[in-house]
């Protein structure tokens, strides 16, 4: 093997741990619950913690590896993601496992540009980098479909006692033999002198938490009025991003985001149902995880059984994805809802269908949103596709998880079955986009068939 070709499998590690530790936790939140006596905002905050800091360093993480150099930011942040797992597996309370999981985050949020940049770099032509990007999508594919049933089956087994936490110790070895082989193994460019609009990046950050943490602390605190401050700040924060970013322009510098981008026909409504897609997935899974191990009693591996159910019906159809993916995806939800209360069985079919529409939705769907981007823009319009993908699940997961919460005193069925709900409507604003994409796509054929007679 070549040199070029054994830096691949260090750069998919960190591709693998990354996408994994966004899902691997949610199997393990019925036992971090219990173990570190965790309420219901702390809970939330671990997961959501991390998809926010992923979501938030994105947009400035591209830049900082063309400023800084691609190696030497891939090898910050995977030291940074090697530290930040040890801190979630040795946590002594919520408050340190939340920090910890922010810290993956932001360590995940630097390794994903650079991962990209650096295969760009190392497999220039047309057949090698088309195997390289396979392979990464492989990775991503295969840590997103097993996230769940690899965080319930380390759970059940219990090494060393180590319970939960061993979902992050695990990180430990494999990330610091990628660290090792990081300087040997990638090449070295020295950055380049660009604007860092880190002022930017602290007002969408901002924007960002003042959003997420009072739907997560709220209900448990009674809200008290500073989350009600937050709630109110959240859009004068990402409304002076924006303008901030319209002035850069204007100036002649460099701002973290082409708002150009949104001009293009379809791409802004495009990004709505891909974040009400993302965070219906992410909903899914967290409402599931409570569900089957506090409501239903499972265990963790039976309750990874049952979750194999997502994984398998996601992997079937995105073999053959199809335009019928939003109304399958509105009716395995429906499904869902009715079966709750049914056994794990009915759950788990209803399941089968459920992300088989995601499976048959999600390529066409990302496809469609960045083929209605000029190629000039096509970096800008993928860079804000990553952000709202992140961005989308955090939101619909806290979303989901603070209505199941404030509905959790009718028992874990009427929870559940509310989170749903939440889901349900969700998926259909994703139909409805699907439905008027289509006509928008039907209108444009005829206009051109017309021309054709004309």
């Amino acid at each position: 093997m070549s040199a070029r070709w054994a830096a691949l499998p260090v750069l998919l590690v960190a591709v693998f741990v990354t996408t994994l530790d966004f899902y691997v936790a949610n199997l393990a939140v019925p036992s971090i619950r219990a173990d570190l006596n965790a309420g219901d905002a702390a809970v939330q905050l671990v997961i959501a913690g991390y998809g926010l800091a992923y979501a938030a360093g994105l947009i400035v993480s591209g830049r900082l590896g063309d400023l800084l150099g691609h190696r030497r930011v891939f090898a910050a942040g995977l030291a940074l993601f090697t530290l930040a797992s040890a801190g979630c597996g040795l946590a002594a309370g919520p408050a340190m496992l939340v920090a910890a999981r922010i810290g993956q985050g932001i360590a995940a949020a630097l390794l994903a540009p650079q991962v990209l940049a650096l295969i760009g770099r190392l497999y220039q032509g047309d057949r090698d980098r088309a195997r390289a990007f396979g392979w990464y999508g492989s990775a991503v594919g295969l840590a997103g479909l097993s996230g769940q049933v690899i965080g319930g089956l380390v759970v059940a087994a219990n090494p060393m006692g180590l319970g939960w936490r061993a979902c992050f110790l695990v990180n430990l070895p494999i990330c610091l033999t990628a660290l090792a082989l990081t300087r040997r193994l990638l090449p070295h460019a020295a950055g380049t002198r660009r604007d860092l609009d880190l002022a930017g990046a602290a007002l969408v950050a901002a924007g960002l938490v003042a959003v997420v943490l009072p739907l997560a602390e709220g209900r448990e605190r009674g809200w008290p009025g500073w989350t009600w401050a937050c709630l109110a700040a959240a859009p004068l924060l990402l409304g002076a991003f924006v303008r901030r970013q319209r002035r850069l322009a204007v100036e002649g510098r460099a701002p973290l985001l082409d708002l150009a981008v949104f001009r293009e026909r379809g791409f802004a409504w495009g990004l709505v149902a891909v974040g009400l897609l993302f965070g219906t997935s992410a909903g899914l899974s967290f409402v599931l995880a409570l569900y089957l191990q506090d409501g239903l009693g499972l265990t963790p591996l039976a309750a990874a059984a049952v979750c194999t159910a997502l994984n398998a019906g996601f992997f079937a159809a995105s073999l053959r994805p199809g335009r019928f993916g939003a109304p399958v995806l509105v009716v395995g939800l429906v499904l869902v809802h009715q079966a709750l209360g049914s056994g794990p069985l009915l759950v788990g079919l209803a399941l089968l269908v459920t992300e088989a529409g995601m499976g048959l939705l999600m390529s066409p769907l990302l496809s469609s949103v960045l083929a209605s981007v000029r190629p000039e823009r096509s970096a800008a319009a993928a860079g804000v596709l990553g952000t709202v993908q992140e961005a989308g699940g955090v939101l619909g997961g806290t979303v989901t998880g603070a209505v199941f919460f404030a509905t959790l005193d009718g028992g874990w069925e009427a929870a559940a079955r509310a989170g749903i709900m939440v889901l349900i409507v969700a998926s259909l604003g994703v139909l409805a986009h699907a439905a008027a994409r289509r006509s928008g796509t039907a209108r444009a054929a005829e206009r051109e068939t017309r021309g054709s007679f004309t």
